[in-house]
């Protein structure tokens, strides 16, 4: 007598209305997920990648009405006409705009930090209103400040000189409210186990704080940066000289001087855009997460 195989029928596959079963269904929507999301990024892209295309196109097919994504012939003509021009130093703006944005990010670091460390920390009498005064000037439009910052800067002596804009704007008052947030999240163990080893005030935020707030940091150095790498409308009261010009500044000069050669204009772009592309880059993975934990606590 043979032994007979007795194998059992699989079980169905469970599917829905569509006809898809549950794992097929997570599958197709995460790839129209990653189709919206390259769409998205094209279009954001587009105009940067058109940028930098129309910079190594000669004068006329830069001005062609018929857009072309792939110049013929490419050159480099534009770069050395910016770089190289005697009435419009473009390095020269490069490096005082470069200058004045990592001193001012210094400057709105070391001041905002402290300050929201203590807010953050201290207990003292009107702390709570103290932060709302200072949370309440972020609601101040920048343009009623433009007067009273420039008779301070010629008080100063500081009018048409890079001190004018680096230091205006370093007591941010998004800074201390941005960093207070992210103080809130960190634990107060390892602060109090500092206090009990016989660290004072100061030494447990330098050596124990400190070190947990690079994400932090990072992100609101980069938006520091950011905001007055692309501030124009400050420079142009300030800056008089052509030496002593920053980017957008020099660039908005430049642009009246060549508005119509395009190409000149998107290779200027293209020299203002790098840096910033650049430092993004770098700071990527501590700005991610510092502006994900900085809104957990208010």
């Amino acid at each position: 007598m043979t032994q007979t195989d007795v194998r059992k029928p699989a079980p169905p596959t469970r599917t829905t209305a569509g006809g898809l079963d549950p794992v097929a269904r997570r599958r197709l929507r995460r790839s129209l997920l990653h189709l919206i999301l390259a769409v998205v990024a094209a279009l954001y892209l587009s105009p940067l990648l058109y940028m930098l295309v129309t910079s190594f196109k000669t004068g006329a097919d830069a001005g062609s009405v018929d857009p072309q994504w792939i110049p013929s012939p490419a050159t480099l003509e534009a770069y050395r006409t910016v770089l190289g021009a005697d009435d419009s130093p473009v390095l020269q703006w490069l490096f005082n705009s470069v200058l004045a944005a990592a001193a001012h990010t210094l400057l709105v670091l070391a001041t905002a930090t402290p300050a929201a460390y203590a807010l953050a920390r201290l207990q003292f009498r009107g702390r709570s209103l103290l932060f709302t005064a200072v949370v309440a000037t972020l609601f101040v439009p920048p343009m009623v400040l433009l007067i009273p910052n420039f008779l301070i800067v010629n008080e100063l002596a500081w009018v048409d000189s890079l001190p004018a804009v680096i230091v205006p704007g370093a007591a941010s008052a998004f800074g201390v409210f941005f960093m207070r947030q992210f103080f809130l999240t960190l634990p107060k163990d390892l602060e109090e186990a500092a206090e009990i080893d016989g660290c004072n005030r100061w030494q447990i935020f330098v050596r124990v704080v400190l070190p947990l707030t690079k994400p932090a940091l990072a992100t609101l150095g980069l938006l520091a940066f950011l905001a007055n790498w692309n501030d124009f409308l400050w420079p142009l009261y300030v800056l008089l000289s052509p030496e002593t010009l920053t980017l957008p500044a020099g660039l908005a000069n430049f642009q009246s001087a060549n508005n119509i050669h395009y190409e000149l204009l998107m290779t200027g772009a293209v020299i203002a855009s790098v840096p910033v592309l650049l430092l993004y880059v770098v700071a990527q993975r501590w700005v991610i997460e510092g502006v994900s934990r900085s809104g957990v606590k208010g």
